[in-house]
């Protein structure tokens, strides 16, 4: 058996070296049957389809007339072929799925022959953005197959796909999707720069991009909007929007984004829109109950006795005679176990965790009451609380919902309804200061902008939503013509 290449250096030699230790790990030399010329495959078995070595490769280059090099194209017709004299590419393209062709006697000049492995998943059901009403395909982890369920939505020549190689270990492949003739060439400029200027050593999940790229990484609000259906990503991309795709995600990445898109399921465009608006309408109020009404619980009965209807104040007064705790420790334990009980469901297997939550929710909850450490109605309230937390339609925003209660909590043991105040002034300061690749984040509210309140707190009828969004400052800012409406006469008439 015959080395790759005669090494020049140090740093080649250790190369072949360093490759020879790994068992999947392949140099095997043949000989052709009629010119007896001496060639090697080599090749790392975890990446390459040796099936396609076997039956498309192999027997051609043992049978065939097969001299040099220029023969290869001949004797594999249907074989992916690419010749270099560069070394320094090999170990990129063998771990990359290629077979390197060396043929003995001949230095300095390689050939790569494509026989990459693709392992992975069919195309599945969306489980997080899931709709009773629209497509049901979902990404998976294969880039190549995430852009074929875009392509496929958005035929036109004018889809751009630029390809970022991320993380010096890793070597992820990341994509880059927008619309030439209509996203904001600012926008594709920023996100193309941020995700160049990251150095880690191994990207596995868009993840860490949305980490690493957000205007403000100390922020709990998501920056960045990330979904799992390629017809969201085909609708925004017709917005003006940025995608980016990441090889060994199910996951995209959109932005520039705002606060109220993480509130906007994509069935709503699937609905009429007096139905969408009035579920989007009940998301909202959902989101605020969540975080208000255990802090204004504890803050009520702390300081604020008067505001208690009289009729209400004896059943409050009733539930709280045994409780030995104070307000404060009481929303904290019943908090903090519902998010115990959150976290061993999510964490167990899909069955276990099922059972897990509904027992371990009864049962404790139950003997909470019955011991005396919590009230019944604090227990209606934290449970009706947890239940409106899991309205949002995005899972990151749904984690932030749940981390606000505690300073607000904190606050309303200190101040009462005041600090609850404080509490939204300091969110409020925050999120007017907080941008999406330097779009406002809180937009259309700040700045107000009417033009794009028609899909916002509500969803406007199609017609009505001539014009993209302000915010993306598009290049073509209309959807479609302005046309008059015609009056319909009646069928009889």
């Amino acid at each position: 058996m015959f080395n790759l290449f005669k090494p020049k250096d140090k740093e080649k030699e250790q190369l072949y070296k360093t490759l020879e230790k790994s068992h999947d790990f392949k140099n095997v030399e043949f000989i052709n049957n009629k010119t007896k010329v001496s060639f090697s495959l080599t090749y790392v078995s975890s990446l390459t389809d040796e099936k396609i070595i076997k039956e498309n490769i192999l027997p051609y280059l043992l049978e065939e007339n097969f001299r040099e090099f220029e023969d290869v194209k001949k004797v594999l017709p249907l074989c992916q072929v690419e010749f270099s004299e560069d070394i320094d590419i090999i170990e990129k393209k063998l771990f990359n799925g290629s077979v390197l062709l060396k043929i003995k006697g001949i230095e300095n000049k390689f050939c790569f022959l494509g026989a990459k492995k693709d392992i992975g998943r069919s195309v599945s059901l969306p489980e997080v953005e899931f709709s009773v009403i629209g497509p049901k395909e979902a990404f998976v982890e294969s880039l190549e197959q995430n852009l074929n369920l875009i392509r496929k939505r958005i035929p036109v020549k004018e889809l751009i796909i630029e390809e970022i190689i991320v993380g010096s270990l890793s070597k992820t492949k990341t994509a880059i999707l927008y619309l030439d003739n209509i996203a904001n060439t600012e926008n594709v400029n920023t996100i193309r720069q941020r995700i160049k200027d990251i150095e880690i050593d191994g990207i596995t999940d868009s993840s860490y991009i949305v980490q690493i790229i957000s205007d403000n990484q100390n922020s709990p609000f998501p920056q960045l909007l990330d979904t799992e259906r390629p017809d969201r990503i085909a609708a925004v991309l017709g917005e003006g929007k940025v995608a980016v795709l990441v090889d060994g995600s199910p996951h995209a990445l959109l932005g520039p984004t705002t606060l109220v898109e993480f509130f906007s399921s994509f069935e709503d465009y699937y609905l009429n829109w007096i139905l969408s608006s009035f579920f989007r309408l009940v998301r909202l109020f959902a989101v605020m109950f969540s975080i208000l009404v255990t802090p204004v619980y504890v803050a009520t009965l702390s300081y604020h006795y008067e505001l208690i209807p009289q009729d209400l104040l004896g059943t409050l007064v009733a539930s709280r005679r045994a409780i030995p705790f104070p307000p404060i420790l009481e929303a904290l334990f019943l908090e903090l176990t519902i998010e115990l009980l959150r976290e061993a469901g999510a964490r167990l297997p899909t069955k276990v965790g099922q059972t897990i939550g509904i027992v371990g929710g009864i049962v404790i909850g139950t003997a909470s009451v019955e011991a005396g450490l919590t009230s019944n109605i604090l227990l209606i309230f934290v449970a009706l609380a947890a239940l409106a937390s899991f309205t949002t339609p995005v899972y990151r925003i749904g984690n932030t919902i749940r981390l606000l209660r505690f300073p607000f909590l904190l606050f309303a043991e200190l101040w009462g309804l005041l600090g609850i105040v404080i509490s939204f002034c300091f969110l409020l300061t925050h999120l007017i200061r907080l941008t999406s690749l330097g779009r406002p984040y809180l937009e259309p509210l700040y700045p107000p902008r009417g033009q794009d309140l028609k899909d916002a707190f509500i969803r406007l009828s199609i017609d009505k939503q001539r014009k993209r969004p302000f915010l993306l400052n598009t290049k073509q800012p209309n959807r479609f013509p302005q046309k008059s409406a015609k009056e319909k006469k009646d069928i009889e008439e």
